[in-house]
Order: C-alpha cells, then sequence, then structure tokens
C-alpha cells in the first residue's frame, strides 16, 4: 500500500512539473511576451538616444543634480545598451523568438510541404471560392486537361486517384511561410550580433580574469595588467588620440569607473592630419595620413583614413572620429581686469598643460582648447553672433532710458550667413581653493554691429553656454585703449581731474554764476564717475560688482518716479562726457594725443562703456589675448572589432526577406474534384482558398472559373 502510495506521489510531481515546464514554455514563446520585450527594448532604445551616453560623470552631476545623478546611475541609463538588465531583455527576446520558432517551425514547413488531399468533395462545396461545370471529356482527359491549365497558372500540381473519382490538389506561394521563419529567425540573429558586439564579453573578462577599470593617471605603458585587455578579446570599441608625428598601439575602452586599455596588433602612426574647408570657412574633409606597423611580422604600409573610409586591418576597423588639438604653443598677452594697473604682460602655454598666472600663484591657468577656426552665423549684421549676457537682475524701472546703453543678448537669425571668424582660445582659471571659472576669448575682433569688437567669453560650468563681453577694438584692432580707459575709470585721481576738466569745458566762462554752475556740474561729473566705477557707496557701497549701469539704475531709483525718466537723461549726458574726458586724460598720462572728437571715435567710447559695466560679470584679474600659436593637431580614432556586425548584416538580410515574403508573397490552394458520369462525362468542382482575401485573389479566381471549363 505505501509502494503504492508513493508511486502515485511521484506521478503526480513529475505531471505539475511537466504541467509548469509546458507553461513556462507557452509564456516565454507566446507573442504577447515577445510584444512586451519589444515595448521595452523600444523605450530603452528611446531614452538611449534622448539621452546622451557615456558622457563622462561630472556632465551628468552638472545637468541632473546629485540626487537624479544617483538614481540614473543605478539604473543605468548613462549606458542603456550595455546595463545589464538592456542585455538581460534582449537574451529573454532571444530564448522567446527561438522557442516561437522551435514550436512553430516544423509544423509550417510541414505544411509547405502537405497537398492537403485528405478532402472530400462535400467539403469543396463549403468553400466561398468554388464553381462547378459538367465536361464531355472522360474522367482521365478531363484531369489531364485541367493538370495541364492548371500548371500553366503557376501552381504546382498533384493528381490523387479517390477511386471512383480524381483529385487534383495545387499550391502556390508557399514561401510565404519562409517568411514568417526568415523574419523571427533574424531577430535571433540580430540580437546574437547585438550580443556579440556588446560589452557582454568584456563583463566576462573581467569577471572571470580579474580585470578591473582603471581611474588613475600617468603613462598608458605603465598601467598594470589587471587595467589592460589582450589581442584575443573577441569585441571591443574603443578611442585613441594619436598628435602628428606620434604613435599609439592601444586603446581607449570608456567604463563607468575608469577606463580599460586594449591593446592592439598594430601601431597607427599618424604623419600627417588634413583638413579642407568650404568657402564659408565650414570644414568639408577630414582625413588622416598614417603609417601602419605590424606589431607581429613587422609589416609596415602607410594609409589614409577619411570620415566614412576606414582601415580594416587583421579584423580590426580605424575610423576617422574626430579630431583635437594635440599640444599646440600659444603665445598671449594678459591684461589686468583689476585695480589701477594698465600694464599688459607676456604669457605662454600649451594646450592640454597648466601654467602660473604670475609669481604669487593664486591663479592657475588651465590650457583646455584652441581652435584655429570658429564658423559664425554673420546674418542680419551679425546679429546672432555670441554677446555677453547683460547684467542679470537688471532692473526694469527704467530700462528704457538706459537699455541702449546695455550689450544685447544674441538674436537667432532666420538667415545663415557663415563665416570664418578666426582662431579661439579656451582656458581655465583656477585659484587656489580650486574654484574655476571657464573662458573663451577671440583672437581678432569680429564685425557686430557695424562695429569691431573682440569677443571675450566665460561660463561657470561646463554644461553651460559661453557669455561674451564685448571689447571694442580701438584704431589699431588691439584692446589697449578700452584696457586703459578701464584703468582710468578705477583710477581717483583721474576721475577728479576729467570732472574738473568736464566742467570747465561745458562752462567755459569765468562769471560768478557760471563758476557755481561749473562747481555743480564738476560736482556731479565727479559722482557720476565715481557711481559708474563703483565707488559712489562711500561706506555703504555693498559689492564692487554694484558698478557700471547697475549702481547707476539703483541710484536713480532713489528719485522719485516721476522725474527718474529725466534725471537719467541728464546724467547719462554728463558721464558721456566725463568719460570722454576721462578717456583724453589717460591718453595724455601715457604721452599719446588725443583722439579726434568724431563719430567713430564716440561710439567707440559707447561702447567701450557698455563693457566696461559687463566687465564685473566677466569674473577674472586678468583677460588673456591670443597673439600667435603654433597649431598641433591630433586624430580621435574610433578603434573597433567587431564581429558581430555581420551577424547583425546577415539577420538583417533575412530581415528584409522574411518581411518581403509575408507581405508579398500570397500562399493559394486549390482543389478540383472530378467524378465520372453515367453516360461517359465527367462533373467537376473546383475551390481555392488564399490567407488574405485580396482583389488579386478575386481576379485570378474568376480567370480560372473562366479556363477551366473550356473544352
Amino acid at each position: 500500500m505505501t509502494s503504492e502510495t508513493e508511486t502515485s506521489t511521484g506521478g503526480w510531481e513529475l505531471k505539475t512539473h511537466r504541467r509548469w515546464l509546458a507553461e513556462t514554455v507557452e509564456m516565454l514563446s507566446s507573442m504577447r511576451f515577445a510584444i512586451s520585450l519589444l515595448t521595452l527594448i523600444s523605450i530603452a532604445s528611446i531614452i538611449g538616444t534622448v539621452l546622451k551616453q557615456n558622457e563622462p560623470m561630472p556632465n551628468y552631476v552638472n545637468q541632473f543634480g546629485p540626487f537624479w545623478f544617483e538614481i540614473f546611475a543605478k539604473l543605468n541609463l548613462y549606458a542603456v545598451y550595455s546595463a545589464w538588465w538592456f542585455l538581460l531583455i534582449m537574451g529573454f527576446l532571444v530564448v522567446s523568438t527561438s522557442l516561437c520558432l522551435i514550436r512553430n517551425a516544423p509544423k509550417m514547413v510541414k505544411d509547405m510541404r502537405s497537398w492537403r488531399e485528405n478532402v472530400r468533395e462535400q467539403s469543396l462545396r463549403n468553400f466561398h471560392h468554388r464553381t462547378e461545370w459538367q465536361s464531355g471529356l472522360s474522367r482521365a482527359d478531363l484531369a489531364a486537361q485541367t493538370a495541364e491549365r492548371v500548371a500553366a497558372s503557376g501552381y504546382k500540381v498533384k493528381v490523387v486517384d479517390k477511386g471512383n473519382a480524381t483529385l487534383i490538389a495545387a499550391r502556390q506561394g508557399a514561401a510565404n511561410k519562409w517568411g514568417y521563419i526568415f523574419a523571427h529567425s533574424s531577430i535571433v540573429i540580430i540580437c546574437l550580433g547585438g550580443l556579440l558586439d556588446s560589452d557582454l564579453p568584456i563583463r566576462i573578462q573581467k569577471a572571470l580574469y580579474d580585470k578591473s577599470a582603471f581611474s588613475g593617471s600617468g603613462l598608458i605603458s605603465q598601467i598594470p595588467n589587471e587595467h589592460r585587455l589582450g589581442l584575443g578579446n573577441p569585441t571591443f570599441r574603443g578611442n585613441t588620440m594619436i598628435p602628428e608625428g606620434s604613435s599609439s598601439n592601444t586603446a581607449i575602452i570608456s567604463q563607468p569607473d575608469g577606463v580599460l586599455i586594449q591593446d592592439l596588433p598594430f601601431t597607427i602612426q599618424l604623419k600627417r592630419f588634413v583638413i579642407d574647408f568650404y568657402s564659408t570657412g565650414m570644414p568639408k574633409l577630414f582625413a588622416s595620413d598614417v603609417v601602419i606597423t605590424d606589431n607581429e611580422n613587422g609589416k609596415v604600409f602607410p594609409a589614409t583614413i577619411k570620415v566614412n573610409e576606414p582601415l580594416i586591418y587583421r579584423g580590426v576597423a580605424v575610423y576617422q572620429s574626430s579630431f583635437e588639438d594635440g599640444g599646440s604653443k600659444l603665445k598671449l598677452t594678459g591684461y589686468p581686469m583689476q585695480g589701477l594697473q594698465n600694464a599688459s604682460f607676456a604669457m605662454q602655454g600649451e594646450v592640454g598643460g597648466t601654467s602660473p598666472l604670475d609669481k604669487s600663484g593664486d591663479y592657475t591657468v588651465e590650457w583646455s582648447g584652441f581652435r584655429p577656426f570658429n564658423v559664425e552665423n554673420m546674418a542680419n549684421n551679425g546679429q546672432d553672433v555670441r554677446a555677453v549676457n547683460p547684467n542679470q537682475g537688471f532692473r526694469q524701472s527704467f530700462s528704457t532710458g538706459l537699455g541702449k546703453h546695455l550689450g544685447s543678448a544674441a538674436k537667432n537669425a532666420n538667415n545663415k550667413d557663415l563665416k570664418n571668424v578666426g582662431p579661439s582660445v579656451q582656458y581655465k582659471l583656477r585659484d587656489r581653493n580650486g574654484q574655476a571659472r571657464e573662458y573663451q576669448n577671440y583672437m581678432q575682433p569680429v564685425l557686430v554691429d557695424g562695429s569691431w569688437i573682440f569677443l571675450a567669453g566665460m561660463r561657470e560650468s561646463p554644461d553651460a553656454p559661453f557669455r561674451y563681453l564685448r571689447i571694442p577694438a580701438d584704431d589699431n584692432d588691439t584692446v589697449d585703449e578700452w584696457m586703459r580707459l578701464r584703468a582710468a575709470i578705477m583710477n581717483p585721481q583721474l576721475r577728479e581731474q576729467a570732472a574738473q576738466r568736464y566742467a570747465k569745458r561745458a562752462a567755459p566762462d569765468s562769471s560768478e554764476n557760471i563758476l557755481r554752475l561749473r562747481e555743480q556740474l564738476q560736482a556731479s561729473s565727479l559722482k557720476g564717475l565715481s557711481i559708474f566705477a563703483g565707488d559712489g557707496h562711500g561706506s555703504n557701497q555693498e559689492s564692487k560688482q554694484d558698478s557700471g549701469y547697475m549702481a547707476v539704475s539703483r541710484f536713480l531709483e532713489k528719485i522719485p518716479p516721476q522725474e527718474q525718466e529725466k534725471a537719467a537723461d541728464i546724467f547719462m549726458k554728463i558721464l558721456n562726457g566725463s568719460l570722454w574726458d576721462l578717456w583724453q586724460l589717460a591718453r595724455e598720462k601715457d604721452g599719446l594725443q588725443p583722439v579726434t572728437p568724431d563719430e567713430k571715435h564716440g561710439r567707440f567710447l559707447q561702447l567701450a562703456t557698455n563693457a566696461y559695466s559687463d566687465a564685473f560679470f566677466y569674473g577674472a584679474p586678468v583677460y588673456l589675448q591670443l597673439q600667435g600659436f603654433e597649431e598641433i593637431k591630433a586624430s580621435v580614432f574610433q578603434v573597433t572589432r567587431s564581429p558581430g556586425k555581420n551577424v547583425v548584416y546577415f539577420g538583417c538580410l533575412l530581415l528584409v526577406i522574411g518581411v518581403f515574403s509575408m507581405f508579398y508573397i500570397r500562399e493559394r490552394r486549390l482543389w478540383v474534384w472530378i467524378r465520372p458520369e453515367k453516360d461517359g462525362s465527367s462533373h467537376a468542382i473546383m475551390a481555392m482558398s488564399s490567407q488574405r482575401k485580396t482583389l488579386d485573389f478575386e481576379k485570378e479566381f474568376e480567370t480560372l472559373k473562366q479556363q477551366l471549363p473550356q473544352s
């Protein structure tokens, strides 16, 4: 009894296990499960498209903030296509589609080979598309004639003897089912190719061979083996940057926590980087002349790598990805932007290196970039060339009276007039506390709003756009005059002398009333210059940034609203006249002749005044102007080994064939049942079926309906 119970229990458990396995296979191979997986892959692909992938982590912190950065990092959204959950979805899709093929493909192949000859006359009468006719021919003759006519229409025909009747079974378009098999097989093949070219092999190596990402600094040749991948690595995608005259036999593979070093089977030496331009200044060709040396057999050969024309050697493809600066030598002139000093100083730098700003060591210059050309949109008289963001927080109570004195923000132009505006240098200025701002200064003046100006850009974070200070170019196309005026505005003695000169020029008569007016004008002039310079608040000075037009606005807000517009107009007239005399005094102090009081120099003074007002937002103790350079280019190559590429291509080919077969090949079945009559004639019934009832099918049925009964 016990033995029978144990046997019964074991059988029940086996049946339960089989049922559970069958249900699992049914679920995995179901269309609903596959569609769900494809939906998840589509969502992941959208995320991977919208969110820039494999960027430096600080960029994501600046973009999303610390809170969301941590959440997105845990979800691996910064490298979606190599995330464990994405690879898991891909794996499930491969399993689901494979199970679907295993279950259905044999049935389809069997059905394609089947003639479906187990039909009866009565069943054919139930078809919607059928016809009957009488023929004077014998059964055998009618069967031969009908089979011949059906075959002439492109059908494969089989004649089956049914004893007292003859069945003609025909089929056409059986390749339609191959479309289903090819389409589903292509999904499996494409996914396998994608997994093969993903970082899954690298993950496996990291798990099995204790490989880890390198997060330090140093020479690539000195990085330990645990951070390097050997020549046997089946798939990788990395980058290598090579300056002109240098070589490399490794590639850098970015990882979330550092980099891996991939050894290459050959050495790439960059002989020359070539870049050609269109007449507008836009680049039209990037190319690198290289020399390849095989590390195994010493074979050496030259090659040219262009965009979309990679070099493929020993299974490794080298693409022209981009280009960078390879350590260009820079010569600059520094101008003080604070205090009373106006003396410039020479400075040199190398892109990628650092330089102390002065002997005090308070600031360090990090040379981050150099561009020998900059293509800008000069449409609408240069209206969309970059401009400084004028006085953030500027109060609008009398913006109408003072707005014309502020630098205008860049406006987008519908029409494009692209011009190369010359070289620029980019650097970070870092203080002792590690705080840094990034600057971008143009070497040559740019024509904006009909005036030549130097653009000096600043941003406080890498993800922010540059805001540009507009420094007007003087008669010698330099910034010397603006720097002279800036230092003069900061000089209390020169301001006092300028106020005296302005008052005397405005009230030249020596009468008693005029002398009193002159004293009032001198006091107003001095007060206006002091407010504009940032020294107009006495002991209550809020900040050195409360200067320029910001300080003027604060001062005028103390006046009753009904009198503000008139007061602003008088104040600006006195200020502009005083600044003119201050400028001439500064030139005399430096042993120069006064400039001619014409429209050109008046326009310069207006732009110089605007630039001084905006200069406090520039936030740098010096302005570094590029004077000369020795450019050293560097090519950035993407180096890949992707054996899955051909697999994916093959899968895409199957997908095209499969989709074409499913949509454009129609499977049709035809049966003709022929039975003899007592008088020696024959009776025939023909029926047709198709998976899709289309107009073509209806037309074909009508054609056969007319052809087959003919004697």
